[in-house]
């Protein structure tokens, strides 16, 4: 796991010229969000990121990504009201969300599409599974 990070690390500074769709990978946890990014960018995804709520929504009016990957649980805005203001937004409604959380009970995977989201992870992530589900949502060549 740590030789991942790392090389998750030393991707985020010497980044490949990707021409695939935009992601936005939302999570306070710095960790998960190298990782993300690592797994998505070796997938040919570009990305984007952001520790917290506030600062994806900004990202979202100002890069408008072809798909947003959020934490749910994030100091101060959390990724259920990203996604709910996101949705709620006709100029951002369209973007897909995937809700990533350590949270997987039968009510918070209901807020999160309740809130708009397409899809839900459940923490400790598959980064394989996660590869997959943003295939599904947004084909590489899109």
């Amino acid at each position: 796991m740590t030789a991942v990070l790392e090389s998750a690390r030393t991707a985020r500074t010497a980044r490949p010229t990707l021409v695939g769709p935009t992601i936005l990978v939302v999570d306070d946890d710095e960790n998960v969000r190298d990782l993300v990014t690592f797994k998505l960018q070796m997938a040919g995804y570009q990305t984007v990121t952001a520790a917290d709520g506030c600062t994806a929504l900004t990202l979202v009016g100002e890069t408008r990504p072809d798909l947003v990957i959020l934490d749910i649980v994030m100091p101060g805005l959390d990724g259920l009201s990203v996604c709910y203001q996101m949705h709620a937004d006709p100029a951002t409604a369209d973007i897909p969300v995937i809700m990533l959380s350590g949270m997987a009970t039968e009510t918070d995977i209901d807020l999160a599409f309740v809130s708009g989201a397409e899809e839900y992870l459940a923490k400790p992530l598959n980064p394989v599974d996660l590869v997959r589900r943003v295939g599904w949502l947004l084909p590489r060549g899109a």
